[in-house]
C-alpha cells in the first residue's frame, strides 16, 4: 500500500508540472554577494534561475553555483538592456525578474505560485517595500513602489534606458497583493554615491533625448516632488528615514537637471 501511495504521489507530481506554467527566474549582478543568496532563497520555487553577470571578483558566481543557476557573463550594457539580456537568455517564456538586494516575501512566493497553475494575465506587478536606514518604508516615495517584474517574455520586454528601466506590456498588468522586499542601501554614503551615477545616467539620456531644462523646472520640481511624497503621500509617517529618503530624492532630481544643464553648455562651448 505504500508503495502505491508513492506512485500516485510522482504521478501527481508529473501531472501537476507539466499543467503548472514553467518559469525562470532572472537577475543580472556585479559584486552581489551580500544578499544574493537572501534572494535566490526566495526565487527557489522557478523552474531555472539564470543570471547575467558583469564581472564580480566576490563570492557572487560561487553563491549562484551553488543554487545550480545558469550563470552568463556580460560586460555592461546599461540596466535596461542588460535585464532584457538575461530574459532572453531564459529557457522559458515566463520570467521573474528580480535584482540581487530584492527577495519575494513568503507570502507573494505562495501568489506568485497558485497563480502559475493558471495564469489570469500576462503581466503582474507588486508592491515594492524599500528598507532605508534600517526601516521598511510604508508611506511617501517608498511605498508601494509598484514593480512589474513576472510576465511573459512574448508580451512584454524591459525598456532599453540605462537607469530607471522599466518593463513594457503590450497587454493589461494585473496587481499582486503581497510584497517584494528591497534593500535600498547598506549605508547613506553608499546609496549616495549610488544615486550620483543614476543622476548622471538620467542627465546623459535627457541629453540624448533634447531635453531642455531652466531655472524655474530646475527649482520646482525637487520642491514639487517634497509636497507630493512627504505631505500627501504622508512620507512624515516613516520618522527620520522618510525624512532622509524623500529630501535625497528631491535633491536628486535637482541634481539631475543641473547635471544636463552643464551638459548642455558644454556642447555649446
Amino acid at each position: 500500500m505504500a508503495y502505491f501511495y508513492q506512485f500516485l504521489q510522482i504521478t501527481y507530481r508529473k501531472t501537476y508540472n507539466k499543467m503548472r506554467a514553467r518559469i525562470s527566474a532572472v537577475l543580472i549582478t556585479k559584486n552581489a554577494q551580500t544578499l544574493l543568496e537572501k534572494c535566490l532563497d526566495s526565487v527557489a520555487f522557478a523552474d531555472e534561475i539564470v543570471i547575467v553577470d558583469s564581472g564580480s571578483s566576490d563570492r557572487t558566481l560561487a553563491i549562484a553555483s551553488a543554487y545550480k543557476a545558469k550563470v552568463i557573463h556580460q560586460d555592461w550594457l546599461g540596466f535596461g538592456p542588460q535585464k532584457q539580456l538575461a530574459v532572453q537568455a531564459a529557457s522559458h517564456d515566463w520570467v521573474l525578474c528580480l535584482d540581487a538586494d530584492e527577495w519575494l516575501s513568503p507570502e507573494l512566493i505562495n501568489e506568485i505560485k497558485a497563480l502559475l497553475d493558471n495564469p489570469q494575465a500576462l503581466a503582474y506587478q507588486f508592491p515594492r517595500c524599500n528598507r532605508f536606514m534600517g526601516r521598511f518604508l510604508r508611506h511617501g516615495e517608498g511605498y508601494p513602489d509598484w514593480s512589474l517584474r513576472l510576465f511573459h517574455r512574448g508580451h512584454a520586454r524591459w525598456s532599453d534606458d540605462l537607469v530607471h528601466e522599466y518593463v513594457i506590456a503590450e497587454t493589461p498588468v494585473h496587481k499582486l497583493r503581497h510584497e517584494l522586499m528591497h534593500e535600498s542601501g547598506e549605508d547613506i554614503a553608499l546609496y549616495l554615491n549610488k544615486q550620483n551615477r543614476y543622476t548622471s545616467l538620467q542627465a546623459e539620456q535627457l541629453f540624448q533625448r533634447g531635453k531642455h531644462v531652466g531655472s524655474a523646472k530646475l527649482i520646482l520640481s525637487p520642491l514639487l516632488r517634497f509636497v507630493k511624497f512627504y505631505v500627501f503621500r504622508r512620507g512624515f509617517l516613516d520618522g527620520i528615514p522618510g525624512l532622509v529618503h524623500i529630501v535625497i530624492g528631491c535633491f536628486n532630481s535637482y541634481i539631475k537637471y543641473a547635471k544636463l544643464i552643464e551638459l548642455r553648455r558644454l556642447k555649446n562651448k
